[in-house]
């Protein structure tokens, strides 16, 4: 979940595996969903004349989008875990389909292939899609003063890269600057009160770890 400037409060969902219900309009399966934070849809949303669960849509085609975050100039920016590789960072736009499970940077787990997006320009390609997997969990937007170098970065807990990755961006292009290897699956990266930030490990006997300059 994550709300912009204006208090618009955004959900994601994932497809549950089930590959069609991303595609589907009749439910919020493989979405990002818009909601006012009392729960009811705005009449600004790109599909909300179709009334319903559709009127609730932002965008479609997702398949297990795990992390979002607004930048700041409004963007809003999701992580999202592909099927065999092919995991995606996407800037997320009113009314678009991202194409899962048409097209993807990934495969089916059973090793069949799926399209790559460059065959269907109709589908809004990942900024950046990796290949092999980093498994991202949740994403933030950088903001504080004790790593002022990272301001405007995104920071992605990656589960089986093992590491934190800083993503760049350029107005809306972006691309992977660095890659900090942690030595555990790491669940969630959060930015503290103080700008330090705290990471939680996903193991048995995970731990949370509190970052600080040297």
């Amino acid at each position: 979940m994550a709300f912009d400037a204006e208090g618009y409060l955004f959900i994601s969902s994932g497809e549950r595996q089930k590959f069609d219900p991303a595609q589907e309009m009749t439910g919020n399966l493989g979405k990002i969903v818009r909601l006012h934070d009392d729960g009811s849809v705005p009449d600004d949303n790109p599909f909300f004349d179709r009334g319903d669960v559709t009127a609730e849509i932002w965008s479609l085609g997702h398949r297990n989008p795990l992390g979002m975050a607004f930048d700041a100039e409004g963007r809003l920016w999701n992580t999202e875990m592909g099927p065999l590789h092919g995991d995606e960072l996407n800037l997320v736009l009113k009314g678009r389909n991202y194409g899962y499970p048409i097209v993807s940077e990934g495969d089916h787990y059973s090793g069949e292939k799926i399209p790559n997006h460059d065959t269907r320009p109709e589908f809004e390609a990942p900024k950046v899609a990796w290949v092999p997997t980093i498994a991202p969990a949740n994403m933030i937007i950088y903001s504080g003063e004790p790593f002022q170098q990272w301001n405007g970065s995104a920071l992605i807990a990656g589960l089986a890269s093992r590491a934190i990755i800083r993503v760049e961006f350029d107005g809306e292009q972006a691309r992977e600057a660095e890659r900090y290897e942690m030595g555990a699956r790491i669940r969630e990266v959060e930015q503290g009160p103080d700008g330090n930030l705290w990471v939680l490990e996903d193991r048995d006997g995970g731990r949370l770890l509190k970052l600080t300059p040297r």
